[in-house]
């Protein structure tokens, strides 16, 4: 049996360091730092994605936010951010160590949300 794509990126340890990574790459990329530097608690958004991320790559069910078009609706995100965030969390896998099918998988779960996300 084939482990599950969570157990593959760490478990919980994994995906949290990930995803805290992710969110520091966002906060530098100029291209869509303004998107989260005005956010009051950053702490809650690197535990809120670290969650959504768990569950979603088949971990325990620990997400209880909005789902992805409830989050994004009314930011008008555009394809160029999309793509912004999609690298940086390319970016946060490769440096984690995590391997090519495991990175694929990843991105395509994400592409997949784009239209919960891209002018919504």
């Amino acid at each position: 049996m084939t482990d599950s794509l969570y157990e593959r990126l760490g478990g919980t340890e994994g995906i949290t360091r990930i995803a805290s990574d992710a969110l520091d790459k966002h906060l530098a990329n100029p291209q869509i730092q303004a998107r989260y530097k005005h956010l009051d608690n950053l702490e809650a958004v690197r535990q809120g994605a670290a969650n959504f991320f768990i569950q979603a790559t088949g971990g325990p069910e620990v997400y209880e936010g909005k789902n992805m078009l409830e989050t994004h609706k009314g930011m008008n995100i555009d394809a160029a951010e999309f793509m912004a965030v999609c690298d940086d969390i390319l970016d946060s896998l490769t440096a984690n160590n995590i391997g090519q099918r495991e990175q694929e998988e990843v991105l395509f779960a994400l592409y997949s949300m784009r239209r919960e996300i891209i002018g919504v």
